[in-house]
């Protein structure tokens, strides 16, 4: 008789691309050791992305069935979706392909910014709201929403738009008037605090990220007395969530038993 086959190392797989999916992937190769495969995914949407540690894929997965496809196929048991708090669709796809493959599902979630003594935030649901809620006084806005969310300021012919991206867009920005920089975080205060001067800017309109990298830019506004418009965070998909790498950690721990 043919002698058992060895257990398989369990695999956990990290939808990434943000700053915690990186730091989970180092912690947990640290943690576990040769006792957990780790694998991270990235949307492959940032032409140069910083690659976390280990093994990585890059591209999509054909939404939730294909993800769910590649679960099974790879024997994945865990999954992590440390991706971007407006990462709505993959969030989504990421829960249901989980229940299909029955594979067990963790959400990383970046705790949010709070809203602190001095800060003048005009808090909105979508970036339809945000355009709408630039007040009418300002006129040179500081726009950080993402390449995608762009369209619906173009009505906004009375302002001028200073748009940051990580990538330049293959096609022109749908703006009237505009200058475009391409940079990537970590941020400073004094940097932002900078660049508000040498535009000019009178508003900052951003999304509720949460994360360290760009939180200075709500420092500066808070220290310029600007006004904010924050588009608040869609509600979280169902299920286990954690707010930290450790957290995490945690739960991965409690499952390799």
């Amino acid at each position: 008789m043919a002698a058992p086959a060895p257990e398989q190392t369990p695999r956990l797989l990290i939808l990434g691309g943000t700053a915690e999916g990186r730091a989970l992937a180092v912690a947990a190769g640290a943690r576990f050791g040769a006792a957990l495969t780790v694998i991270s995914a990235l949307a492959g949407r940032t032409r140069a992305p910083v690659l976390p540690a280990g093994a990585v894929r890059i591209g999509g997965f054909g939404g939730a069935a294909g993800l769910a496809s590649y679960l099974r196929d790879e024997r994945i048991g865990l999954l992590i979706d440390a991706t971007h708090p407006f990462a709505t669709q993959i969030s989504a796809q990421a829960r249901e392909a989980a229940a299909q493959a029955g594979a067990e599902r963790l959400a990383l979630v970046r705790p949010p910014w709070r809203k602190g003594a001095g800060d003048r935030w005009i808090e909105v649901e979508t970036v339809e709201d945000a355009a709408a809620a630039i007040p009418a006084e300002a006129k040179r806005v500081f726009l950080t929403v993402g390449v995608r969310s762009l369209t619906p300021f173009a009505g906004r012919r009375d302002c001028w738009f200073l748009v940051r991206l990580v990538d330049a867009p293959d096609a022109p920005l749908p703006l009237a008037r505009h200058r475009l920089i391409c940079a990537r975080g970590p941020f400073t205060e004094a940097d932002e605090r900078a660049l508000f001067a040498e535009h000019g800017v009178d508003c900052l309109v951003t999304r509720a990220s949460g994360g360290d990298a760009t939180v200075a830019k709500l420092a500066a506004a808070r220290a310029l007395g600007l006004p904010v418009v924050m588009v608040r965070r869609p509600p979280p998909q169902p299920g286990a969530r954690a707010a930290s790498v450790e957290d995490a950690l945690a739960w991965i721990k409690e499952r390799l038993g």
